[in-house]
């Protein structure tokens, strides 16, 4: 009988162990994002960016984990899995916001980023859907489909990306996990494509794409991980 009881409680145990991982595989691994985005990684992509850049007062450390808690899968994969993907995102940040100088594009206004034949995300004439965020959001088809996602009118109110740092951050994050997270065992050159392949990928705009590559083996090298193959797209 006591060895039959062993045997429950041993049972009991690995199931519990089981359990716990599935629901907190950040422990299992031993680090979270926020413990690998610390206030120095963080800051460090911001003190590149010049003192009266509108981004230093907007984008913090703290508005990005407050957007992480509702994406949960975002480096949640093996330890070196989870820094090659902070290190992708942020790159690909770094690269499109000048290291977190801008929040809005430069002469976005001035450009037309509504997609007429979408009926799904009707574009209201008197809004702009230009570059806004982390990653510049941009389309009236991604602002009303990542609006829908997170809880805000992103085609009647497309600006609050610029003025509300947590929702900016959630707009990347929606479209980080919505078109870029499933590609990231790829190598990093998929994430690239799967951003902005169209105009930068297979000779479009090299420069670009050196600049993105930069950021990620920088930022692979200060968070301790190989970057991997396929950078480039």
């Amino acid at each position: 009988m006591a060895a039959l009881s062993l045997k429950k409680n041993l049972l009991t145990l690995v199931l519990v162990v089981i359990l716990v991982g599935a629901l907190f595989p950040s422990n299992v691994k031993g680090q979270t994002v926020a413990d690998i985005v610390t206030d120095d990684f963080f800051n460090g992509i911001l003190n590149q960016a010049s003192g009266d850049c509108p981004g230093k007062s907007f984008y913090t450390r703290a508005a990005f984990l407050s957007a992480l808690s509702s994406y949960n899968q975002f480096g949640s994969g093996s330890a070196d899995e989870s820094k090659r993907e902070i290190a992708a995102f942020f790159a690909n940040v770094a690269h499109e916001t000048g290291s977190l100088c801008y929040i809005e594009e430069i002469n976005g206004a001035s450009q037309d980023f509504c997609d007429e034949s979408n009926t799904q995300y009707p574009c209201n004439p008197d809004k702009k859907y230009y570059g806004r965020g982390p990653l510049q959001l941009t389309w009236n088809y991604n602002y009303g489909a990542a609006g829908n996602s997170i809880g805000f009118d992103g085609l009647n109110s497309p600006e609050t990306v610029a003025s509300d740092p947590v929702i900016s951050f959630k707009t990347a994050l929606w479209f980080w996990m919505t078109n870029v997270h499933q590609v990231l065992n790829q190598g990093f050159g998929a994430t690239i494509r799967a951003i902005n392949g169209a105009i930068e990928c297979n000779g479009g705009n090299s420069g670009a794409v050196q600049s993105r590559i930069q950021y990620y083996n920088q930022y692979c090298n200060q968070l301790g991980v190989a970057p991997g193959d396929n950078l480039s797209c």
